[in-house]
């Protein structure tokens, strides 16, 4: 849809849901009936839409909805609220970590959402609302809003949690120097989550704090139980970081050890051939009176000799546990 206006719903006399023109959503947001209005802040009119139609609203608000860049937060206006939050971004070929910002401005009569990338959360916002399991309530809106941002998230933090299980098994079985870069990866992963995930929890936890007539109770519980998942999330992820660093420690003493036993190898192998070399170099040398020159078995014989020089050593290094 090539429009600033991505979803308009609102509640006909009868309380069923109801999708509205475009043209019509600016006046049923004004009126005292709940509404519900999603709008895309890439497109290049929304602003010009927010400053004409929806003038009724404080300019601190429009200039929160639109602002660039954006962190977790609550901000109570008059008998409003704006709220801030982050969602996993579950957009093709997109990094989960790198979660997507949905400004919301609730109040008693209106909710209006601004997203600059898609958001699944919202879709399924939609979906809800159309199937009538979303009350015609403000705060009820907010909670299943806030509820659908933390499960469409839920996945993507678990996800971290088993690809750490994973390469803790590949460190274990057959340690490599490629897993260190995705261990590196998970421990980016879950520093990029907990970036937006812990503001998230403070603004919920504040969000809990308010009191308000459109924030029922059912709505409170709601929003409790994300506010303590998303606690959990921050626990589990803090978890991740620990153990990633753990793992990873196991991973750079098992190749140490690798490594030391490579060259306990080549240390031995050079033990042996090194009274070797002294005699072959010594013999090699182009001078008179070499043993054994004029003797057509004198090679034979040394080699016999170099045999039994190799075996003794064996014996040696056996006998003092070098091997």
């Amino acid at each position: 849809m090539n429009s600033h206006i991505l979803h308009a719903y609102g509640f006909d006399n009868s309380g069923k849901i109801k999708e509205f023109p475009h043209d019509k959503i600016a006046k049923e947001l004004e009126s005292e009936k709940l509404a519900w209005v999603h709008l895309d802040n890439a497109h290049e009119h929304t602003l010009k839409w927010l400053e004409s139609e929806l003038d009724f609203l404080d300019p601190v608000i429009l200039d929160a909805l639109t602002e660039e860049s954006t962190r977790p937060r609550i901000e109570v206006i008059g008998e409003g609220v704006l709220v801030i939050l982050r969602g996993a971004n579950l957009n093709k070929d997109a990094a989960p970590e790198d979660m997507i910002s949905l400004r919301i401005w609730v109040d008693k009569e209106r909710m209006i959402t601004i997203q600059r990338r898609q958001l699944k959360a919202v879709l399924d916002f939609e979906q809800k609302l159309l199937k009538g399991q979303v009350r015609e309530n403000a705060g009820d809106f907010l909670a299943h809003l806030i509820h659908l941002i933390t499960q469409r998230m839920e996945p993507e933090l678990n996800l971290v949690g088993e690809m750490l299980d994973e390469l803790e098994e590949q460190v274990l079985d057959n340690p490599n120097h490629s897993l260190s870069e995705k261990i590196v990866s998970i421990r980016k992963k879950s520093i990029l989550f907990k970036k937006y995930l812990h503001p998230q929890q403070i603004a919920l936890n504040e969000l809990l704090e308010i009191e308000n007539d459109w924030l029922d109770e059912k709505s409170y519980r709601i929003i409790s139980e994300n506010y303590n998942k998303t606690s959990r999330f921050i626990e589990n992820l803090d978890a991740v970081r620990e153990r990633a660093q753990v793992v990873r420690d196991e991973l750079a003493n098992a190749l140490t050890e690798k490594l030391n036993k490579n060259m306990y190898v080549l240390s031995v192998i050079t033990a042996i051939f090194l009274p070797l070399g002294f005699l072959t170099g010594l013999l090699g040398v182009n001078v008179g009176g070499i043993p054994g020159a004029d003797n057509a078995d004198a090679f034979f014989y040394f080699c016999g000799i170099l045999v039994v020089l190799v075996l003794l050593q064996v014996l040696m290094f056996v006998k003092l546990k070098w091997f």
